[in-house]
């Protein structure tokens, strides 16, 4: 006959019991359940030349001068994400999401509502403009912001003796078009093409710039890659290889100068992707949806334009929109004015450039104006100072691109006046110097410029 339990063996029961239930609910249900989550405060996608490295940064430094601690970064779920993670005062912690698969997935994010903020190596298209127009102009100043200038820098494995190509040699190259070094007066026998994927700011602002003003088309046979810094790797180990990345992303590798229409071959320097005259510059742009109340979206917004926002751009391997005086060499084949201020003036390191189909400034332009304002006044410059050079695209009548070119400097005349700067002079140049090639819009754009000079 059984003996009856004890309240000591009831004990040892309860402690077994207690036990097992204990081992049951950590089996399947892990601890970091119960441990308290970060919260998502901010959510960013989109391109992967800003993601990899720039987006980072500038959220860390955001988020210092916020006042958050202990600013450090982990993986995200998947390749090319990342969390930026951080304690506010009273310890708790918070969490920005980054994701960098491509310029177009920020804007489809923008639309469905999984992210606030999207990043892009290249201006928003019409058809994006118009699947968001419902949270408004996402082409309005306050939504399109510049936070950085960038080249695409055409890579070689750095032992390829080649120094320089044209834009149309380039089309034809990754087209397919031109298949052995030899045919561009180089040795090394074929050609192997590396480009970034369809998502890819980096690869419309290519296909954008070279591909489509030619007509053509990339080949089907080129290797294609979500990151800049692995298509950088392949070519930099490939001696027949030949690719496009961010200037950021140069690495090992090693970029040709770059010729376009009338223009004279350009590096992918500093100076010439400053001043967007290099025929590859473009801009780097944070999308935000106006009105947007996320205060962290906004805070991010402020900080990047920022001069210590602009620092961090420059640290990261970008072109910062900091004021710079740039050292022009004078040429022969210069206009005698131009030569002039070429031998003694300084030139300014930003171009104004304008809206399409008008004289008005672009959203970059309006901060550039600002930024030339403190330049010149922390330098003694608002008076008698100062010389407008304006530049526009060929006119059937050169008096009336000359006119044109004047109108344009004037419009940014108008706009130092109201700081309190009185130029000295405010000229036109009209078709002269071009940087680019007039025979398409995005061209004809960058031709028309106004350029900044001190004396």
């Amino acid at each position: 006959m059984p003996r009856a339990m004890t309240a000591s063996d009831k004990d040892l029961w309860g402690r077994a019991l207690s036990m097992l239930l204990l081992g049951f609910v950590c089996y399947a249900f892990p601890w970091s359940v119960f441990a308290a989550q970060p919260e998502t405060v901010l959510r960013i996608q989109g391109s992967n030349t800003i993601g990899a490295k720039l987006g980072p940064a500038l959220v860390k430094g955001m988020l210092e001068e916020q006042g958050l601690r202990a600013v450090h970064q982990a993986p995200g779920d998947r390749e090319n994400e990342v969390h930026i993670l951080a304690h506010d005062a009273q310890g708790k912690e918070i969490q920005v999401e980054l994701a960098a698969h491509g310029s177009s997935t920020g804007f489809t994010a923008l639309k469905d509502g999984s992210a606030d903020l999207a990043a892009a190596s290249r201006p928003i298209k019409d058809a994006e403009v118009h699947d968001l127009a419902a949270f408004g102009d996402l082409r309005s100043p306050a939504a399109e912001q510049v936070i950085a200038i960038d080249g695409l820098a055409i890579i070689l494995h750095p032992h390829n003796p080649l120094r320089a190509l044209t834009t149309a040699q380039l089309a034809s190259v990754f087209a397919g078009e031109v298949k052995t070094w030899e045919e561009l007066g180089g040795t090394g026998g074929a050609i192997h093409l590396y480009a970034r994927d369809d998502q890819s700011g980096t690869y419309d602002t290519f296909k954008e710039l070279v591909l489509a003003r030619q007509g053509k088309s990339l080949s089907s046979g080129a290797q294609r890659f979500e990151s800049n810094d692995k298509l950088s790797s392949a070519v930099s180990g490939d001696p027949q290889g030949i690719g496009f990345v961010g200037l950021a992303s140069v690495n090992q590798a090693r970029a040709l100068a770059i010729a376009d229409g009338e223009s004279h071959a350009m590096p992918p320097s500093g100076e010439l992707i400053a001043t967007e005259d290099y025929p590859l510059s473009r801009r780097l742009f944070f999308y935000i949806k106006p009105g947007e109340q996320n205060r962290w979206a906004q805070a991010l917004v402020h900080f990047a334009q920022s001069p210590r926002g602009q620092a961090i751009v420059d640290q990261t391997g970008f072109i910062a929109q900091q004021v710079q005086v740039i050292k022009v060499q004078a040429q022969q084949d210069m206009p005698a004015s131009y030569r002039e201020l070429a031998n003694h003036a300084q030139r300014l390191s930003v171009n104004f450039r304008f809206q399409e189909g008008s004289a008005s400034l672009d959203g970059k332009a309006l901060h550039d104006v600002q930024r030339v304002l403190d330049y010149l006044k922390q330098n003694d410059k608002l008076q008698q100072k100062t010389v407008l050079v304006g530049f526009g695209d060929p006119k059937a009548d050169p008096q009336r691109a000359e006119l044109l070119s004047k109108l344009r400097a004037m419009a940014v005349r108008r706009e130092l006046a109201k700081g309190g700067v009185n130029l000295r002079e405010v000229t036109g140049l009209g078709d002269e110097l071009p940087v680019a090639a007039n025979d398409g819009n995005a061209g004809r754009l960058r031709n028309r410029r106004v350029e900044v000079w001190i004396y």
